[in-house]
């Protein structure tokens, strides 16, 4: 591990700007990535992040191809930042998305769901920088002999969908750094920067956060789901569908429906008839919150405002530099 806080505090703060591994190999300001998230994360929300200082992500999980080369040329032209794309690896259409990020010179790739041997190379050819989400330690060494560049450790209080083994942020964070030597970026339950400091205190080099920038206004997620989650207390999320592919939630009728099909032991093909008709578009972009998905992350529940995206990264960070200077202090 070689990032900058094995120096003294006061040297460190007075470093300008912030620098180590994670913001030389995206060349930010702010060690801050915004997850790629479904119905959720379009240029609107990937060129503000970017422009403030932190790292954007298109979400392309919910897009046609046709509507992600769209959102890449209008986050160009909204940003002169670095910026990127979320691609799971399990979409139908992967290979077409792919070669748009290609053809689109997009810099910054993150992966998921899915063998990151299959892409990185192919990626790493046409000069894009390439970071694969895992929840394991194992997956971790995979992906770092698959030749990405840095590796998103997500715990399992992440929302969306989730590793199998149920690996807390706090626990998989120290194992995949020791595990690797590229960059570990954690995930999973970070909404401010006093988390941040507290992941990087056990290895992590910048932090992805997702559910926090749900709640922000450039965020295309509709505005019932950004109330739910405002509203939201410790306990109002779930770990469903392990049968599938597992998925955290914000509990709600839809979610109710799911658990009691799984403790009547319903099989794979019910389940994935519960999940068909578009559940989480219906939810989380068109805000129908009984009949649909609600994918969200534990820290749900630390998040209380609905604000623009520059308000987001430059509070975390005031809070990051304050934590740094006086970490004891009570909250």
């Amino acid at each position: 591990m070689h990032h900058s806080l094995s120096l003294p505090a006061n040297d460190f703060l007075h470093m300008s700007p912030f620098s180590n591994r994670i913001t030389q190999l995206f060349n930010i300001k702010y060690p801050i990535i915004q997850a790629g998230m479904v119905w959720a994360s379009g240029w609107r929300l990937a060129s503000a992040v970017s422009n403030a200082g932190g790292l954007g992500l298109i979400g392309s999980g919910s897009m046609y191809p046709d509507t992600l080369r769209e959102h890449i040329r209008k986050c160009r032209a909204a940003t002169a930042k670095p910026f990127g794309v979320n691609v799971p690896l399990l979409y139908p259409d992967i290979d077409k998305h792919i070669q748009i990020i290609v053809d689109e010179k997009v810099p910054i790739v993150f992966t998921s769901a899915g063998n990151p041997k299959t892409w990185t190379g192919i990626l790493k050819e046409s000069g894009i920088t390439v970071v694969h989400v895992v929840s394991s330690s194992l997956f971790a060494q995979k992906a770092e002999a698959a030749g990405c560049d840095a590796v998103v450790a997500e715990g399992f209080e992440a929302g969306g969908h989730n590793g199998r083994e149920e690996t807390t942020t706090m626990v998989l964070v120290p194992a995949v750094a020791k595990a690797v030597k590229i960059p570990v970026i954690a995930a999973g339950g970070i909404a401010t920067g006093r988390q941040i400091l507290a992941a990087m205190v056990i290895g992590a080099e910048g932090a992805q956060l997702g559910t926090r920038f749900v709640a922000s206004e450039e965020a295309s997620s509709h505005d019932n789901f950004k109330k739910a989650i405002i509203t939201s207390s410790e306990g109002d999320t779930m770990l469903s569908l392990k049968k599938v592919v597992p998925v955290r939630l914000l509990k709600n009728d839809f979610a109710r429906r799911v658990t009691e099909a799984e403790h009547r032991g319903a099989g794979v093909d019910e389940l994935k008839q519960l999940l068909s008709g578009g559940r989480a578009k219906k939810g989380m972009f068109e805000g129908h919150l009984e009949e649909g998905e609600l994918e969200i992350g534990q820290v749900s529940a630390l998040v209380r405002d609905i604000l623009p995206a520059a308000a987001i990264v430059s509070g975390i960070w005031v809070e990051f530099e304050e934590a740094l200077q006086n970490p004891l202090k009570s909250l």
